[in-house]
Protein backbone atom coordinates (compact mmCIF):
# COMPACT_ATOMS: atom_id res chain seq x y z
CA UNK A 1 0.00 0.00 0.00
CA UNK A 2 1.18 3.54 -0.66
CA UNK A 3 2.36 5.48 2.35
CA UNK A 4 -0.33 6.75 4.68
CA UNK A 5 0.60 10.31 3.73
CA UNK A 6 -0.02 9.80 0.02
CA UNK A 7 -3.47 11.38 0.22
CA UNK A 8 -2.53 14.35 2.35
CA UNK A 9 0.08 16.91 3.32
CA UNK A 10 1.95 14.62 5.67
CA UNK A 11 1.89 13.43 9.26
CA UNK A 12 0.90 16.19 11.70
CA UNK A 13 3.10 16.89 14.70
CA UNK A 14 0.35 15.77 17.06
CA UNK A 15 -3.37 15.04 17.22
CA UNK A 16 -5.01 17.80 15.18
CA UNK A 17 -8.05 19.39 16.87
CA UNK A 18 -9.46 20.83 13.63
CA UNK A 19 -10.55 17.47 12.21
CA UNK A 20 -12.67 19.16 9.55
CA UNK A 21 -10.23 21.94 8.74
CA UNK A 22 -11.97 25.31 8.70
CA UNK A 23 -15.37 23.57 8.78
CA UNK A 24 -14.72 22.27 12.32
CA UNK A 25 -17.11 23.23 15.13
CA UNK A 26 -16.03 23.10 18.76
CA UNK A 27 -19.18 21.61 20.24
CA UNK A 28 -19.37 18.39 22.25
CA UNK A 29 -23.02 18.48 23.33
CA UNK A 30 -26.05 16.39 22.44
CA UNK A 31 -26.29 18.33 19.15
CA UNK A 32 -22.60 18.00 18.23
CA UNK A 33 -23.34 16.45 14.81
CA UNK A 34 -26.06 18.93 13.82
CA UNK A 35 -24.31 22.26 13.23
CA UNK A 36 -23.65 23.88 9.83
CA UNK A 37 -20.06 24.25 8.71
CA UNK A 38 -18.64 27.71 9.37
CA UNK A 39 -18.14 30.12 6.47
CA UNK A 40 -21.23 29.13 4.51
CA UNK A 41 -22.76 31.98 2.54
CA UNK A 42 -26.06 33.49 3.66
CA UNK A 43 -27.83 31.62 0.85
CA UNK A 44 -26.14 28.34 1.81
CA UNK A 45 -27.20 28.86 5.45
CA UNK A 46 -30.78 29.41 4.30
CA UNK A 47 -30.69 26.22 2.23
CA UNK A 48 -29.08 24.37 5.16
CA UNK A 49 -32.05 25.24 7.38
CA UNK A 50 -34.51 24.15 4.71
CA UNK A 51 -32.59 20.93 4.26
CA UNK A 52 -32.65 20.37 8.01
CA UNK A 53 -36.45 20.61 7.91
CA UNK A 54 -36.68 18.08 5.08
CA UNK A 55 -34.29 15.79 6.93
CA UNK A 56 -36.16 15.79 10.23
CA UNK A 57 -39.88 16.03 9.43
CA UNK A 58 -41.99 12.93 8.83
CA UNK A 59 -43.40 12.04 5.43
CA UNK A 60 -47.07 11.04 5.29
CA UNK A 61 -49.22 8.77 3.14
CA UNK A 62 -50.50 10.19 -0.16
CA UNK A 63 -52.81 11.87 -0.90
CA UNK A 64 -52.62 14.46 1.89
CA UNK A 65 -53.09 18.17 2.38
CA UNK A 66 -49.33 18.48 2.99
CA UNK A 67 -48.54 17.75 -0.65
CA UNK A 68 -44.88 18.68 -0.20
CA UNK A 69 -44.53 15.85 2.34
CA UNK A 70 -46.79 13.11 1.03
CA UNK A 71 -45.77 9.96 -0.78
CA UNK A 72 -44.51 7.83 2.09
CA UNK A 73 -43.90 4.23 1.03
CA UNK A 74 -45.92 2.34 -0.05
CA UNK A 75 -43.41 0.12 1.76
CA UNK A 76 -40.70 1.67 3.90
CA UNK A 77 -38.38 1.36 6.90
CA UNK A 78 -38.63 4.88 8.35
CA UNK A 79 -40.76 8.01 8.02
CA UNK A 80 -37.91 10.52 8.01
CA UNK A 81 -34.16 10.68 7.58
CA UNK A 82 -33.73 11.53 11.25
CA UNK A 83 -35.69 8.43 12.28
CA UNK A 84 -32.50 6.46 11.63
CA UNK A 85 -29.95 9.30 11.88
CA UNK A 86 -31.13 10.63 15.25
CA UNK A 87 -29.60 14.10 15.72
CA UNK A 88 -27.56 13.37 12.55
CA UNK A 89 -25.94 10.45 14.35
CA UNK A 90 -26.13 6.68 14.22
CA UNK A 91 -28.95 4.20 14.10
CA UNK A 92 -29.33 1.24 16.42
CA UNK A 93 -29.95 -2.48 15.97
CA UNK A 94 -33.14 -3.95 17.47
CA UNK A 95 -33.15 -4.30 21.24
CA UNK A 96 -32.50 -8.00 21.99
CA UNK A 97 -34.78 -7.75 25.04
CA UNK A 98 -37.53 -6.07 23.03
CA UNK A 99 -37.75 -3.30 25.60
CA UNK A 100 -37.13 -0.35 23.27
CA UNK A 101 -38.17 0.50 19.72
CA UNK A 102 -35.10 1.29 17.61
CA UNK A 103 -34.58 2.33 14.02
CA UNK A 104 -31.48 2.39 11.92
CA UNK A 105 -30.63 -1.20 10.98
CA UNK A 106 -31.85 -2.43 7.60
CA UNK A 107 -31.25 -5.46 5.41
CA UNK A 108 -29.91 -5.23 1.87
CA UNK A 109 -30.99 -8.13 -0.34
CA UNK A 110 -29.41 -9.45 -3.52
CA UNK A 111 -28.95 -12.63 -5.49
CA UNK A 112 -26.07 -14.08 -7.46
CA UNK A 113 -24.80 -12.02 -10.37
CA UNK A 114 -24.42 -8.38 -11.35
CA UNK A 115 -26.69 -5.92 -13.10
CA UNK A 116 -25.73 -5.90 -16.82
CA UNK A 117 -25.91 -2.08 -17.06
CA UNK A 118 -24.65 -0.77 -13.73
CA UNK A 119 -22.58 -3.71 -12.52
CA UNK A 120 -24.31 -3.47 -9.13
CA UNK A 121 -26.11 -6.13 -7.09
CA UNK A 122 -29.17 -7.92 -8.50
CA UNK A 123 -32.20 -7.54 -6.20
CA UNK A 124 -34.35 -10.39 -4.92
CA UNK A 125 -37.15 -10.89 -7.50
CA UNK A 126 -39.97 -10.73 -4.92
CA UNK A 127 -38.55 -8.34 -2.34
CA UNK A 128 -36.21 -6.01 -4.19
CA UNK A 129 -32.89 -4.72 -2.93
CA UNK A 130 -33.93 -3.87 0.63
CA UNK A 131 -36.32 -5.53 3.05
CA UNK A 132 -39.21 -3.17 3.90
CA UNK A 133 -40.62 -3.97 7.33
CA UNK A 134 -43.33 -1.27 7.34
CA UNK A 135 -46.06 -0.22 4.91
CA UNK A 136 -48.89 2.27 4.47
CA UNK A 137 -52.52 1.30 5.17
CA UNK A 138 -53.74 -1.31 2.69
CA UNK A 139 -50.24 -2.52 1.77
CA UNK A 140 -48.53 -5.45 3.46
CA UNK A 141 -45.00 -5.09 4.87
CA UNK A 142 -42.51 -7.42 3.21
CA UNK A 143 -41.31 -9.13 6.38
CA UNK A 144 -39.08 -8.58 9.39
CA UNK A 145 -35.41 -8.98 10.19
CA UNK A 146 -34.64 -11.05 13.26
CA UNK A 147 -31.28 -11.41 14.95
CA UNK A 148 -29.82 -14.15 17.12
CA UNK A 149 -26.70 -13.45 19.17
CA UNK A 150 -23.90 -15.80 20.19
CA UNK A 151 -21.39 -14.85 22.85
CA UNK A 152 -17.72 -15.25 21.95
CA UNK A 153 -15.22 -15.22 24.81
CA UNK A 154 -11.63 -14.15 24.52
CA UNK A 155 -8.72 -12.79 26.52
CA UNK A 156 -6.16 -10.02 26.19
CA UNK A 157 -2.48 -10.82 26.36
CA UNK A 158 -2.44 -10.03 30.06
CA UNK A 159 -5.14 -12.63 30.73
CA UNK A 160 -8.06 -10.25 31.31
CA UNK A 161 -11.24 -11.50 29.65
CA UNK A 162 -13.53 -9.91 27.08
CA UNK A 163 -16.77 -10.92 25.37
CA UNK A 164 -18.01 -10.24 21.84
CA UNK A 165 -21.54 -10.83 20.56
CA UNK A 166 -21.86 -12.36 17.08
CA UNK A 167 -25.18 -11.75 15.30
CA UNK A 168 -26.94 -14.09 12.86
CA UNK A 169 -29.65 -12.60 10.64
CA UNK A 170 -32.79 -14.07 9.12
CA UNK A 171 -35.95 -12.78 7.46
CA UNK A 172 -39.17 -13.89 9.15
CA UNK A 173 -42.81 -13.67 8.03
CA UNK A 174 -42.05 -13.01 4.35
CA UNK A 175 -45.33 -11.78 2.86
CA UNK A 176 -44.73 -12.59 -0.81
CA UNK A 177 -43.41 -16.13 -0.79
CA UNK A 178 -39.93 -17.36 0.03
CA UNK A 179 -36.89 -15.29 -0.70
CA UNK A 180 -34.71 -16.51 -3.56
CA UNK A 181 -32.70 -19.64 -2.69
CA UNK A 182 -29.45 -17.76 -3.31
CA UNK A 183 -30.48 -14.58 -1.52
CA UNK A 184 -27.74 -12.75 0.37
CA UNK A 185 -28.65 -10.58 3.36
CA UNK A 186 -26.46 -7.60 4.20
CA UNK A 187 -27.26 -5.79 7.46
CA UNK A 188 -26.50 -2.06 7.40
CA UNK A 189 -26.57 0.38 10.30
CA UNK A 190 -27.11 4.09 9.67
CA UNK A 191 -23.82 5.93 10.45
CA UNK A 192 -23.26 9.48 11.68
CA UNK A 193 -23.19 11.81 8.68
CA UNK A 194 -20.81 14.67 9.51
CA UNK A 195 -18.16 15.71 7.01
CA UNK A 196 -19.61 14.00 3.95
CA UNK A 197 -19.04 16.98 1.68
CA UNK A 198 -15.40 17.06 2.68
CA UNK A 199 -14.97 13.38 1.81
CA UNK A 200 -16.58 14.03 -1.58
CA UNK A 201 -14.11 16.87 -2.19
CA UNK A 202 -10.98 14.72 -1.77
CA UNK A 203 -9.59 14.39 -5.32
CA UNK A 204 -10.25 10.93 -6.75
CA UNK A 205 -6.67 10.65 -7.94
CA UNK A 206 -5.41 11.01 -4.37
CA UNK A 207 -7.63 8.19 -3.15
CA UNK A 208 -6.64 5.97 -6.07
CA UNK A 209 -2.94 6.73 -5.52
CA UNK A 210 -3.14 5.10 -2.08
CA UNK A 211 -4.71 1.89 -3.40
CA UNK A 212 -2.57 -1.25 -3.55
CA UNK A 213 -4.96 -3.98 -4.75
CA UNK A 214 -2.21 -6.56 -5.28
CA UNK A 215 -0.24 -5.66 -2.11
CA UNK A 216 2.77 -4.79 -4.24
CA UNK A 217 4.71 -3.56 -1.21
CA UNK A 218 4.04 -6.74 0.77
CA UNK A 219 2.76 -5.03 3.90
CA UNK A 220 -0.39 -7.15 4.06
CA UNK A 221 -2.69 -4.19 3.33
CA UNK A 222 -4.47 -4.32 -0.03
CA UNK A 223 -6.70 -1.27 -0.19
CA UNK A 224 -8.93 -1.40 -3.26
CA UNK A 225 -11.15 1.23 -4.85
CA UNK A 226 -14.78 0.34 -5.47
CA UNK A 227 -15.76 1.57 -8.92
CA UNK A 228 -19.54 2.03 -8.96
CA UNK A 229 -22.33 3.33 -11.16
CA UNK A 230 -22.81 7.12 -11.13
CA UNK A 231 -26.47 7.45 -12.10
CA UNK A 232 -26.25 11.22 -12.60
CA UNK A 233 -23.26 11.00 -14.92
CA UNK A 234 -24.34 7.71 -16.54
CA UNK A 235 -20.89 6.19 -16.11
CA UNK A 236 -18.63 4.38 -13.66
CA UNK A 237 -17.03 6.46 -10.90
CA UNK A 238 -15.10 6.07 -7.66
CA UNK A 239 -17.27 4.89 -4.78
CA UNK A 240 -16.82 6.81 -1.52
CA UNK A 241 -19.99 6.38 0.57
CA UNK A 242 -21.81 3.48 2.17
CA UNK A 243 -20.31 0.65 4.20
CA UNK A 244 -18.87 -0.89 1.03
CA UNK A 245 -18.12 2.40 -0.77
CA UNK A 246 -20.92 1.52 -3.18
CA UNK A 247 -22.13 5.10 -3.82
CA UNK A 248 -20.23 7.79 -5.71
CA UNK A 249 -21.71 11.07 -4.44
CA UNK A 250 -23.56 12.59 -1.50
CA UNK A 251 -26.50 13.37 -3.78
CA UNK A 252 -26.86 9.73 -4.79
CA UNK A 253 -26.45 8.54 -1.21
CA UNK A 254 -29.25 10.94 -0.21
CA UNK A 255 -31.57 9.97 -3.08
CA UNK A 256 -30.94 6.27 -2.47
CA UNK A 257 -31.84 6.61 1.20
CA UNK A 258 -35.05 8.49 0.39
CA UNK A 259 -36.03 5.75 -2.05
CA UNK A 260 -34.91 2.67 -0.15
CA UNK A 261 -35.67 3.76 3.41
CA UNK A 262 -38.71 6.04 3.09
CA UNK A 263 -40.16 5.07 -0.31
CA UNK A 264 -39.78 8.56 -1.81
CA UNK A 265 -39.13 8.81 -5.54
CA UNK A 266 -36.78 11.34 -7.16
CA UNK A 267 -35.25 12.02 -10.54
CA UNK A 268 -32.55 9.46 -9.73
CA UNK A 269 -35.11 6.87 -8.54
CA UNK A 270 -38.32 7.68 -10.44
CA UNK A 271 -40.20 4.42 -9.85
CA UNK A 272 -41.87 3.16 -6.71
CA UNK A 273 -40.09 0.32 -4.95
CA UNK A 274 -42.72 -2.34 -5.75
CA UNK A 275 -41.40 -5.71 -7.03
CA UNK A 276 -43.80 -7.59 -9.40
CA UNK A 277 -45.66 -9.76 -6.81
CA UNK A 278 -46.53 -6.70 -4.70
CA UNK A 279 -49.67 -5.54 -6.52
CA UNK A 280 -51.17 -3.52 -3.65
CA UNK A 281 -47.90 -1.63 -3.45
CA UNK A 282 -47.87 -0.82 -7.16
CA UNK A 283 -51.51 0.32 -7.05
CA UNK A 284 -51.12 2.62 -4.03
CA UNK A 285 -51.35 6.37 -4.74
CA UNK A 286 -48.12 8.35 -4.86
CA UNK A 287 -47.25 11.89 -3.93
CA UNK A 288 -46.25 13.12 -7.38
CA UNK A 289 -43.73 12.23 -10.04
CA UNK A 290 -41.24 12.59 -8.57
CA UNK A 291 -42.16 12.97 -4.92
CA UNK A 292 -38.84 14.69 -4.21
CA UNK A 293 -38.03 17.13 -7.05
CA UNK A 294 -34.40 17.90 -7.85
CA UNK A 295 -34.60 21.29 -6.12
CA UNK A 296 -35.55 19.72 -2.79
CA UNK A 297 -33.15 16.81 -3.28
CA UNK A 298 -30.43 19.42 -3.78
CA UNK A 299 -31.43 21.18 -0.57
CA UNK A 300 -31.14 18.01 1.52
CA UNK A 301 -27.90 17.15 -0.25
CA UNK A 302 -26.43 20.53 0.69
CA UNK A 303 -27.52 19.94 4.28
CA UNK A 304 -25.78 16.56 4.49
CA UNK A 305 -22.68 17.92 2.73
CA UNK A 306 -22.23 20.81 5.12
CA UNK A 307 -22.82 19.28 8.54
CA UNK A 308 -19.78 20.41 10.50
CA UNK A 309 -17.20 18.03 11.90
CA UNK A 310 -16.84 18.32 15.70
CA UNK A 311 -13.42 19.33 16.97
CA UNK A 312 -11.13 16.85 18.67
CA UNK A 313 -11.09 17.22 22.44
CA UNK A 314 -8.13 16.91 24.80
CA UNK A 315 -5.47 16.73 22.13
CA UNK A 316 -2.87 18.07 24.57
CA UNK A 317 -3.65 15.43 27.19
CA UNK A 318 -0.65 13.15 27.74
CA UNK A 319 -2.72 9.96 27.49
CA UNK A 320 -4.41 11.10 24.29
CA UNK A 321 -1.07 11.95 22.69
CA UNK A 322 0.35 8.60 23.78
CA UNK A 323 -2.70 6.84 22.33
CA UNK A 324 -2.26 8.74 19.08
CA UNK A 325 1.32 7.44 18.84
CA UNK A 326 0.19 3.89 19.63
CA UNK A 327 -2.54 4.11 16.98
CA UNK A 328 0.17 4.55 14.38
CA UNK A 329 2.68 2.17 15.93
CA UNK A 330 0.36 -0.85 15.86
CA UNK A 331 -0.64 -0.23 12.24
CA UNK A 332 -4.08 1.38 12.44
CA UNK A 333 -3.08 4.25 10.14
CA UNK A 334 -2.39 1.79 7.31
CA UNK A 335 -6.12 2.02 6.59
CA UNK A 336 -7.33 4.85 8.84
CA UNK A 337 -5.30 7.48 6.98
CA UNK A 338 -5.19 10.51 9.29
CA UNK A 339 -4.86 13.42 6.87
CA UNK A 340 -6.23 14.43 3.48
CA UNK A 341 -6.50 17.64 1.49
CA UNK A 342 -9.71 18.55 -0.32
CA UNK A 343 -9.62 19.99 -3.81
CA UNK A 344 -12.19 22.11 -5.59
CA UNK A 345 -15.77 21.87 -4.34
CA UNK A 346 -19.15 23.26 -5.37
CA UNK A 347 -19.41 24.72 -1.84
CA UNK A 348 -16.49 27.08 -1.31
CA UNK A 349 -16.24 26.40 2.45
CA UNK A 350 -15.33 22.77 1.71
CA UNK A 351 -12.60 23.49 -0.83
CA UNK A 352 -8.85 23.24 -0.22
CA UNK A 353 -9.15 22.15 3.41
CA UNK A 354 -6.64 20.06 5.36
CA UNK A 355 -8.82 17.50 7.14
CA UNK A 356 -8.27 14.55 9.48
CA UNK A 357 -11.02 11.95 8.88
CA UNK A 358 -8.88 8.84 9.60
CA UNK A 359 -9.98 6.91 6.51
CA UNK A 360 -8.57 6.02 3.12
CA UNK A 361 -12.08 5.45 1.63
CA UNK A 362 -10.80 2.16 0.23
CA UNK A 363 -12.03 -1.41 0.58
CA UNK A 364 -10.24 -3.87 2.84
CA UNK A 365 -10.75 -7.56 3.51
CA UNK A 366 -11.79 -7.62 7.16
CA UNK A 367 -11.95 -11.39 7.55
CA UNK A 368 -14.66 -14.01 7.73
CA UNK A 369 -16.04 -13.01 11.13
CA UNK A 370 -17.23 -9.65 9.76
CA UNK A 371 -18.16 -10.90 6.29
CA UNK A 372 -21.76 -10.66 5.12
CA UNK A 373 -21.02 -12.72 2.00
CA UNK A 374 -22.74 -10.12 -0.20
CA UNK A 375 -20.75 -8.55 -3.08
CA UNK A 376 -21.51 -4.93 -4.01
CA UNK A 377 -19.98 -3.73 -7.30
CA UNK A 378 -16.25 -4.54 -6.90
CA UNK A 379 -16.52 -5.14 -3.15
CA UNK A 380 -16.45 -8.76 -2.10
CA UNK A 381 -18.49 -10.21 0.73
CA UNK A 382 -15.49 -9.83 3.06
CA UNK A 383 -14.54 -6.27 2.13
CA UNK A 384 -15.60 -3.04 3.82
CA UNK A 385 -14.76 0.61 3.32
CA UNK A 386 -12.55 2.08 6.05
CA UNK A 387 -15.04 4.19 8.03
CA UNK A 388 -14.06 7.74 9.02
CA UNK A 389 -13.33 8.07 12.73
CA UNK A 390 -14.09 11.77 13.24
CA UNK A 391 -16.88 12.17 15.77
CA UNK A 392 -16.27 8.65 17.12
CA UNK A 393 -15.97 9.73 20.73
CA UNK A 394 -19.21 11.73 20.60
CA UNK A 395 -21.51 8.94 19.39
CA UNK A 396 -22.58 8.01 22.90
CA UNK A 397 -23.14 11.68 23.78
CA UNK A 398 -25.36 12.22 20.74
CA UNK A 399 -27.15 8.87 20.58
CA UNK A 400 -27.02 7.56 24.13
CA UNK A 401 -25.15 4.36 23.31
CA UNK A 402 -22.49 2.97 21.01
CA UNK A 403 -23.37 0.55 18.23
CA UNK A 404 -20.26 0.28 16.08
CA UNK A 405 -19.26 -1.46 12.84
CA UNK A 406 -21.57 -2.04 9.88
CA UNK A 407 -24.32 -3.74 11.89
CA UNK A 408 -23.85 -2.26 15.36
CA UNK A 409 -22.54 -5.47 16.93
CA UNK A 410 -19.66 -3.74 18.74
CA UNK A 411 -20.81 -2.08 21.96
CA UNK A 412 -17.47 -0.48 22.81
CA UNK A 413 -14.41 0.84 21.01
CA UNK A 414 -12.43 -2.14 22.28
CA UNK A 415 -14.96 -4.56 20.79
CA UNK A 416 -14.82 -2.79 17.43
CA UNK A 417 -11.06 -3.27 17.33
CA UNK A 418 -11.28 -6.90 18.45
CA UNK A 419 -13.64 -7.72 15.56
CA UNK A 420 -10.96 -6.73 13.01
CA UNK A 421 -9.77 -9.67 10.93
CA UNK A 422 -8.20 -10.19 7.53
CA UNK A 423 -6.02 -7.19 6.74
CA UNK A 424 -6.88 -5.76 10.15
CA UNK A 425 -5.77 -8.83 12.10
CA UNK A 426 -2.15 -7.71 12.75
CA UNK A 427 -3.34 -4.39 14.22
CA UNK A 428 -6.01 -6.19 16.24
CA UNK A 429 -3.50 -8.64 17.69
CA UNK A 430 -1.08 -5.83 18.45
CA UNK A 431 -3.87 -4.07 20.38
CA UNK A 432 -4.93 -7.28 22.14
CA UNK A 433 -1.36 -7.87 23.33
CA UNK A 434 -0.74 -4.32 24.57
CA UNK A 435 -0.44 -3.78 28.31
CA UNK A 436 -3.73 -2.66 29.82
CA UNK A 437 -2.50 0.90 30.36
CA UNK A 438 -1.50 1.24 26.70
CA UNK A 439 -4.89 -0.10 25.60
CA UNK A 440 -6.48 2.53 27.82
CA UNK A 441 -4.38 5.27 26.21
CA UNK A 442 -5.23 4.18 22.67
CA UNK A 443 -8.94 4.17 23.54
CA UNK A 444 -8.53 7.61 25.14
CA UNK A 445 -7.26 8.88 21.77
CA UNK A 446 -10.27 7.38 19.96
CA UNK A 447 -12.59 8.89 22.57
CA UNK A 448 -11.07 12.30 21.82
CA UNK A 449 -11.92 12.14 18.09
Amino acid sequence: MAAATACGPGRPAGPAPDLGGETTRGDATLNAFGFPAPKLTNEERRLFERGDSLFTRNWVTAPASTDARDGLGPTFNAQSCSSCHLRDGRGAPPDPAGEAARLGLLARLSVTGADPVTGGPVPDPNYGGQLQDRAVLGVEPEGALEIDYETIEGAYGDGSAYELVAPTYRVVNPAFGPLAPDVMIGPRLAPQIVGMGLLEAIPAEDILAAADPDDADGDGISGRANMVWDARAGETALGRFGWKANVATVEQQTAGAFHGDIGITSGLHPDQNCPPPQTACSQAPGGGRPELPDTRLGTVTLYTKTLAVPAMRGGDDADVRAGWELFEQIGCTSCHTPTHRTGDADIAALARQTIHPYTDLLLHDMGEALADGRPDFAASGREWRTPPLWGLGLIEVVNGARFLLHDGRARTLEEAILWHGGEGEPAREAFRLLPADDRRKLVAFLEAL
